[in-house]
């Protein structure tokens, strides 16, 4: 189970707003100062470990750089629930060990409510308001990859020959 504040964002979030071209020539350290900015200029500041990051439709639109998922992760973003993803940033979120879930009734979801996600069961209950949402179950072979913190990291550690 997860459980954290919601940052709630709407649709079409995409990776030019997540990840500011400007930043991109920064390192990850520094670029992640401005992650959102567009939108949410207190995001970076703002966002703390254990939060979850909230959108709906489409997001990680755009570039297929992973510097967008790489900036998320370096504020500490760990957990991002939307109705649905572009899937290449599907994809580099969970290769940077950012879990990905998928539920069709985050726009029933407000800034600063509380989660608690069963991410294996597909349920997302919000302690604030007392309703809860199916989402996807993650299948374990990705939670894998989550829990060693991203791809790299996971195939070095279970399944490199010699490993395990």
């Amino acid at each position: 189970m997860i459980k954290g504040k919601v940052w709630k964002y709407k649709d079409n979030i995409n990776t030019d707003i997540i990840a500011p071209p400007a930043s991109l020539e920064l390192s990850t350290e520094e670029a992640a100062r401005y992650t959102m900015a567009p939108v949410d200029p207190d995001f970076a500041s703002g966002f703390k470990p254990g939060d979850i990051f909230v959108a709906e439709h489409n997001l990680g639109s755009g570039s297929s750089r992973e510097n967008a998922p790489l900036m998320l992760r370096q504020l500490g973003v760990r957990t991002i629930v939307a109705m649905d993803y572009a899937r290449i940033f599907f994809r580099n979120c969970i290769n940077v060990g950012i879990l990905t879930i998928e539920c069709p009734e985050t726009n029933k979801i407000s800034r600063d409510d509380v989660l608690e996600i069963d991410y294996l069961g597909g349920m997302i209950y919000n302690r604030t308001t007392g309703e809860e949402y199916r989402c996807n179950r993650i299948p374990e072979h990705v939670m894998g990859i989550i829990r060693c913190g991203g791809l790299i990291e996971y195939l070095k550690q279970e399944k490199l020959p010699g490993r395990r």
